[in-house]
C-alpha cells in the first residue's frame, strides 16, 4: 500500500497545531498588510488580522510562494510514496492553477485537487481524504472521489457590514450605501466556485432564519437527503465572534440533535472581504453517503 501525505492550506481553517494532531501539512497562506508580509497561523494570528482590519489597514491576499511548496513536497517525499494536495477553490485564488502546474514535475508523485471548496467544507475534504488515505486509496482514487463530489457543499454567510464587500470593489459605493442606510444583513452563498448574492435581510435573526431555510432545502432538493439533514455534516463558520457563532450552534442544534456541528473561524482570505461580525452555515455529504 502506498503512503500518501495530505497537503492542504490555512484557507481550510486548519491550524498548525491541528494540522500536526491529523498528521498533515498546512500551508500558511501570505497576507500583505501595509506593505509587509504576514503568513496565517504563524506571525498572524486571527486577533492581530481583525485588529489590523478595523485600524483600516491595507490588506491584500496572496498564494504560497512557489519556492515554500516546492521545498515542502520535495522533504514531504523523501517519506511518503504520493502527496494529495488540497489547495483552496481554484475559483477563488490561481493556487490550484499554480500547483498543478507544478506537479507535471513529479512523474505522477503528486495529485493536486481542483475540490472548489475553502473554509469548513475544504476541511471536511481533508477529513475525508485522511479516512480515504486510511482505507488503502491512492492519492489519484482519492483525487477523483474529492473532485467527482466537489459541488455536494454549501456555504451560506451573513455579514454585518457591507463596508468591505465595498472596499474591495465587490459592490458599488451606492449599493453599499443604500445597503447601510437601509441596515440590510446580505447573505452570500459559496457552491463551487465564487462567493454569490442569494438574500436580503433587516436583521442578523432574518439572515440566519434564511440561512437555515436555505440549509433545509439544500438537504432535500439538492442533496437526497431529508429536512434532519441525515447524512450530511454540518459546520458553522464566523469571523471574530465566536460568542454569536456558538449562539447559532445552540439555534441548529435544537433543530439537528443528532449531529455533531463542527465550530471554526472562517478563513483570513475570506475575512479580509466580508469583514469582523460575519456569520457563516455550511453542509457537506458524509463519506458513507457514497459508495466507496
Amino acid at each position: 500500500m502506498k503512503r500518501v501525505a495530505i497537503i492542504t492550506d490555512s484557507n481550510s481553517g486548519i491550524t498548525q497545531s491541528e494540522g500536526k494532531e491529523l498528521g498533515i501539512n498546512v500551508i500558511p497562506m501570505p497576507f500583505t498588510i501595509n506593505g509587509e508580509i504576514f503568513l496565517e497561523d504563524i506571525n498572524l494570528t486571527q486577533e492581530e488580522f481583525y485588529k489590523k482590519l478595523e485600524m483600516g489597514a491595507d490588506i491584500s491576499t496572496s498564494q504560497p510562494a512557489v519556492g515554500d511548496v516546492i521545498d515542502l513536497w520535495e522533504s514531504v517525499l523523501k517519506d511518503y510514496d504520493e502527496i494529495l494536495h488540497i489547495p483552496m477553490s481554484s475559483g477563488l485564488s490561481s493556487s490550484y492553477q499554480t500547483s498543478a502546474v507544478l506537479a507535471g514535475d513529479y512523474d505522477g508523485r503528486i495529485e493536486v485537487v481542483n475540490n472548489q471548496r475553502i473554509s469548513v467544507t475544504q476541511k471536511q475534504s481533508v477529513l475525508d481524504a485522511i479516512k480515504l488515505s486510511e482505507m488503502g486509496k491512492t492519492a489519484a482514487q482519492i483525487k477523483k472521489h474529492l473532485e467527482d463530489s466537489k459541488f455536494d457543499s454549501s456555504i451560506y454567510i451573513t455579514l454585518e457590514t457591507l463596508k468591505y464587500l465595498k472596499k474591495g470593489g465587490r459592490i458599488t459605493p451606492a449599493a453599499a450605501a443604500l445597503g447601510e442606510i437601509l441596515k440590510l444583513k446580505p447573505v452570500l452563498q459559496i457552491q463551487g466556485e465564487k462567493l454569490d448574492a442569494f438574500a436580503k435581510a433587516r436583521t442578523k435573526k432574518m439572515a440566519k432564519k434564511i440561512m437555515m431555510n436555505a440549509l433545509e432545502s439544500d438537504f432535500e432538493n439538492r442533496f437526497n437527503s431529508n429536512k434532519n439533514g441525515s447524512g450530511m455534516n454540518i459546520e458553522i463558520a464566523y469571523t471574530s465572534s465566536r460568542s454569536e457563532a456558538m449562539e447559532f450552534h445552540a439555534e441548529l442544534k435544537e433543530i439537528y440533535p443528532e449531529h455533531e456541528i463542527i465550530v471554526d473561524p472562517l478563513s483570513l482570505s475570506i475575512a479580509c472581504h466580508i469583514g469582523p461580525g460575519a456569520l457563516a452555515v455550511a453542509c457537506t455529504k458524509k463519506l458513507d453517503m457514497y459508495n466507496i
